[in-house]
C-alpha cells in the first residue's frame, strides 16, 4: 500500500512542477502543435501550442515508478513487461509528434509506419508475457471467465488490442484535457482492480500477490501523471500530450488489461474512447456505403462542438461518459470478484 501511495505521490509533483518546465523547453525550441485544416475553425487559434507533453506524464511515471521500488518492494516481469510496452508506444508516438514538428504539418507517421511500430510491441508482449510473465495467452472477459487461445491467435489478438486502445485514446485527444482527465478515471480504475488481486491472490491463479502490486504501482503512478499533467493540460491548454501520450496511455490500457485479465472488461473501463472510435467507423462506413454522414464530423467531440456546445461543455460532459462507462465495469469486476473469493474461502 506505501509503494502505491508513494509512486502516485512523486509522479504527481513531478508532473505538476515537470510540466511547466516541458513547457518552456518545448516553446523555445519551436515545438507547436500544427493543427489540420479540415478541423473546427476554432482550433485554428490551437496552433503553436507546445505538443509532446505525453513525455512528461511517461517520465513522472515512470521515475514514479522506480523510486516505489526503492526498499522492499521487487520489481517483477509482468510489471517490467507492461511498463516497457508503455515507454514503447510513447516513442512510436514521438516519432509520430515529431516529423509533424519537423514537417510543420499534421501528419507524421505514415499509417504503415505506425502499425508497424505497434505490432513489434505486441509481438514482443505476446511473445515475452506467457514465457517469463506468467501471462496466460487467453481471451478473457474477467478473472477467471477466459478462453485460451492459439499462439498465433493470441499474437493477433494481443496486437487488435494494442493497436485499438492506442488509437482510440489518441482519436479521444481532439480537446483540451479530455485524454487527461479520462486517463485519469481510468487508470484509478485499474489501480483498485489490481490492488484487490494483489490483497487476494488466493483466488487468481493467473498472477501472483506481487505481479499485482507491481501493476497497481504503475496504474497508480499513471493516474497520478496523469492528473498533474491535466492542470497544464486543462482549457484553455497550455500544452497537449500529443500522439507521445495518447499512443503510451492506449498502450498501457491493453497491456493492464491483459496482465489482469481484464480484456474484454476494457470495454466498459474504457467506454469512452469506445465510443469515439465507433463514431469515427459508423462516419466513415456511412459516407462510403451511402454518401451521407451520421454526424457533422468525427471524432463525435468535434460533432458537438459544431452543433453549438462549449469545449469545456464537450469535456466535462464526456468525462461523465468515462465515469459511466468506469463504474459498470467496476461493478462486473467487484461482482465476479466476491462470488470467487467467497467460495475460495470457504
Amino acid at each position: 500500500m506505501i509503494a502505491i501511495l508513494l509512486a502516485a505521490m512523486v509522479a504527481m509533483v513531478l508532473s505538476l512542477a515537470g510540466t511547466p518546465a516541458v513547457i518552456r523547453y518545448f516553446r523555445r525550441h519551436g515545438f507547436g502543435q500544427p493543427i489540420r485544416e479540415e478541423g473546427p475553425e476554432s482550433h485554428q487559434t490551437k496552433a503553436g501550442t507546445p505538443t509532446m507533453g505525453g513525455a512528461a506524464i511517461v517520465g513522472a511515471a515512470v521515475v514514479a515508478y522506480l523510486v516505489a521500488h526503492i526498499g522492499s518492494l521487487e520489481f517483477t516481469w509482468r510489471g517490467a513487461l507492461v511498463m516497457g510496452t508503455f515507454v514503447g508506444m510513447a516513442l512510436v508516438g514521438f516519432a509520430d509528434d515529431y516529423i509533424k514538428l519537423r514537417a510543420q504539418r499534421n501528419l507524421g507517421l505514415s499509417k504503415t509506419a505506425k502499425f508497424v511500430g505497434q505490432a513489434v510491441i505486441a509481438v514482443l508482449f505476446a511473445h515475452l508475457g506467457p514465457t517469463y510473465a506468467g501471462i496466460p495467452a487467453n481471451f478473457s472477459i474477467v478473472g477467471e471467465i477466459q478462453i485460451g487461445l492459439p499462439t498465433a491467435v493470441f499474437f493477433v489478438w494481443v496486437f487488435v488490442l494494442l493497436a485499438g486502445a492506442s488509437n482510440a485514446v489518441n482519436l479521444t485527444d481532439g480537446l483540451d484535457g479530455l485524454a487527461a482527465g479520462s486517463g485519469t478515471l481510468v487508470f484509478g480504475a485499474y489501480t483498485l482492480i489490481a490492488f484487490w488481486q494483489f490483497r487476494n491472490p488466493a483466488a487468481y491463479d493467473f498472477l501472483t500477490a506481487g505481479d499485482a502490486l507491481d501493476l497497481a504501482v504503475i496504474t497508480a503512478a499513471v493516474m497520478a501523471a496523469c492528473a498533474g499533467f491535466l492542470w497544464h493540460n486543462a482549457p484553455p491548454a497550455k500544452i497537449f500530450m500529443g500522439d507521445t501520450g495518447s499512443l503510451a496511455l492506449g498502450g498501457l490500457l491493453a497491456a493492464v488489461a491483459v496482465a489482469t485479465n481484464t480484456q474484454l472488461l476494457l470495454v466498459l473501463l474504457g467506454g469512452l474512447y469506445v465510443v469515439e472510435t465507433l463514431s469515427v467507423i459508423i462516419q466513415v462506413f456511412v459516407f462510403r456505403v451511402f454518401g451521407n454522414r451520421v454526424f457533422r464530423m468525427t471524432p463525435i467531440h468535434h460533432h458537438f462542438e459544431l452543433v453549438g456546445w462549449q469545449e469545456t461543455t464537450i469535456i466535462v460532459r464526456f468525462w461523465i461518459v468515462a465515469g459511466i462507462g468506469i463504474a459498470a465495469g467496476l461493478a462486473i469486476f467487484y461482482a465476479e470478484s466476491v462470488t470467487r473469493v467467497v467460495l475460495q474461502r470457504g
